[in-house]
């Protein structure tokens, strides 16, 4: 019989293994809140170290291939049984209104600012997905304080049946590293499924989207950004990779608040925080120079992501429409973004004709 280092039998732990009718055979009773028993932890790497083929013996890896592959998968039932389907390399975030479960995999996404990594949580009896969006350098922790203060405004005084142009705000939290000590600023946002940012519709579309495609992304931006400023916030940052859209359901949702401002009824806010540091073409003159944001800001950077996503195929009245929208003094410009709505449909009905729907798709990956 074949032995390990600490003593136990190669074909104990197959047998075990083959013996076991439930994952909690093999790992023990499963508890009642949603943390892993250490002891269940370490009944798996028992059983590990007894079966992995590297340390099996000659003539005896195969069978030790096909135990070990049997015991992973059980304890992937185990741990998803608890955990509601997360992985080993989870992290543990425990705030006063929830417990978050952190995969510190591959993270969805690295943004200027913050990294993004996926979380799951409790809501009742039910496993929810979302995103934790952490800053990279403590000295950013106010940009994300912003964004959560101006979520919240908007989810407070803007309209309930526009609220899906915006992500929805879980929970602002603060995470101490157990190592450095050093404390990060983070939201909880829910996971948007089916979206692509407008950089990945230039690339798809190098040529430049048909501007009979882009008129629909144009409207929904215009409503994102006249629902945040009737509810007193400029989001300062409407770039490509800032506008989601999903193709089937013409859906659209702006996010990356981090660089909100909110204003007074005089409508201006203090000048943008920061800019995107390769999107700098597409800001309007006062950000650039830290001057006060308006509402006229966001109409500037959401006309410029259209002229971006069309790349130069615009018709003659919508070039005209767009380059008053983008005016470099603010002033001048339009600042009221859903009366600018109803022009540009009026425009659009000029140049193409009546609303009609057209079914959108992007090219699979």
């Amino acid at each position: 019989m074949s032995t390990d280092r600490d003593g136990d039998t190669l074909d104990a732990a197959l047998l075990r293994v083959d013996l076991a009718a439930d994952p909690t055979d093999l790992f023990g009773p499963l508890p009642e809140g949603d943390v892993i028993p250490p002891a269940a932890t370490a009944a798996y790497r028992r059983l590990a170290r007894r079966l992995h083929p590297d340390t099996a013996p000659p003539g005896r890896r195969a069978a030790a291939a096909e135990g070990f592959t049997r015991l992973t998968e059980a304890w992937r039932r185990y741990r998803e049984t608890v955990l509601g389907g997360l992985g080993p390399n989870d992290l543990v975030l425990t705030t006063p209104e929830r417990t978050y479960h952190v995969d510190r995999g591959r993270p969805l996404a690295e943004g200027d600012v913050a990294t993004l990594r996926t979380v799951r949580y409790r809501d009742g009896e039910a496993w929810r997905s979302g995103v934790l969006k952490l800053p990279r350098a403590p000295r950013d922790n106010d940009l994300l304080r912003a964004e959560a203060a101006a979520l919240r405004r908007i989810d407070e005084r803007g309209d309930p049946r526009l609220r899906a142009f915006a992500p929805r705000l879980v929970e602002a939290m603060r995470h101490r590293d157990p190592v450095t000590r050093v404390e990060r600023h983070g939201n909880v946002l829910d996971r948007l499924a089916g979206f692509h940012t407008l950089a990945e519709v230039r690339s798809a579309h190098p040529d430049g989207l048909d501007p009979r495609d882009a008129a629909w992304m144009w409207r929904r931006i215009l409503v994102a950004i006249g629902n945040a400023h009737r509810a007193g916030v400029v989001h300062g940052a409407v770039v490509p990779e800032h506008v989601l859209i999903h193709p089937e359901d013409h859906g659209l949702v702006l996010v990356d608040w981090c660089y909100a401002v909110t204003f007074a009824a005089s409508g201006t806010a203090p000048h943008v925080p920061a800019m995107v540091p390769h999107r700098r073409d597409l800001y309007p003159p006062e950000v650039a120079a830290r001057r006060p944001a308006r509402p006229a800001t966001d109409v500037y950077m959401a006309t410029r992501c259209v002229e971006y996503v069309t790349a130069g195929r615009l018709p003659r009245e919508l070039r005209a429409f767009a380059r008053g929208s983008a005016l470099p003094a603010p002033e001048r410009r339009p600042s009221d973004a859903f009366a600018l709505l109803g022009e540009l449909d009026e425009a659009l009905e000029r140049v193409f004709g009546p609303r009609r729907f057209r079914p959108f798709s992007m090219p699979a990956a």
